[in-house]
């Protein structure tokens, strides 16, 4: 099983927040601690709303 080690503890909050910021923008009712009642396509739709607003602000510091 694959464990998630987060490499800079400080920074736990604020992906929570985000986290929390992409289920919202694509309708996923997330709640804090544990989320196993989610579908598979809702928690693929968090963490893919994740990559792209990764993506976006990556690529406005490109320019």
């Amino acid at each position: 099983m694959a464990k998630n080690n987060i490499v800079v503890p400080e920074a736990k909050d604020a992906l929570d927040r985000f986290k929390m910021e992409a289920a919202a923008e694509v309708g996923v009712n997330l709640k804090q601690g544990y989320n196993g009642d989610l579908t598979s396509r809702q928690a693929g739709s968090v963490g893919g709303q994740m990559v792209k607003k990764m993506i976006e602000s990556y690529e406005k510091g490109l320019k």
